[in-house]
């Protein structure tokens, strides 16, 4: 009869120790990975929508409503994202991630992210056979707009 001695089993923790924490190193790298960026596209559309509707609070027949109705969205989309690090690189004020326009009684509200701002942040990790981890499109954004 073969005995089992506890001294032959020596690795055998060190490997199940291994394989398990693999496999939770990859959930939390995908929760946190992955929610930066839906907290971000949350928050471009909760701010769109915050100054769309406040922009209808103008009264229309006042002086200079086109140039007013642009500047309500504008200070409220900058001031609904007052939150996002300067480390994202966001600016509220910049054509190229935020834009107001009001043409033909269309107001419209937009934001549009580069996804390539997120890398200076959240580090990317390129895994053989998946490719991009968090695999994102090229921007995030949100727009709403309103017909007067």
């Amino acid at each position: 009869m073969k005995v089992n001695l506890p001294g032959k089993q020596k690795g055998a923790v060190a490997i199940e120790f291994a394989m398990v924490f693999i496999i939770f190193f990859a959930v939390f790298y995908g929760l946190v990975s992955y929610s930066v960026p839906l907290l971000m596209v949350q928050s471009f559309n909760k701010a769109t929508a915050e100054a769309v509707r406040r922009s209808v609070a103008l009264d229309p027949t006042m002086p200079g409503y086109d140039a007013a109705l642009i500047a309500r969205a504008k200070n409220t989309l900058r001031e609904q994202l007052t939150w996002i690090p300067e480390a994202f690189d966001f600016d509220a004020n910049s054509a190229s991630d935020a834009t107001v326009t009001y043409a033909g009684g269309l107001l419209t509200v937009r934001v549009h992210y580069s996804s390539d701002k997120l890398r200076q942040v959240i580090p990317f990790l390129v895994l053989p056979g998946l490719g991009s981890v968090p695999a994102l499109p090229a921007n995030l954004s949100a727009q709403s707009s309103l017909q007067f």
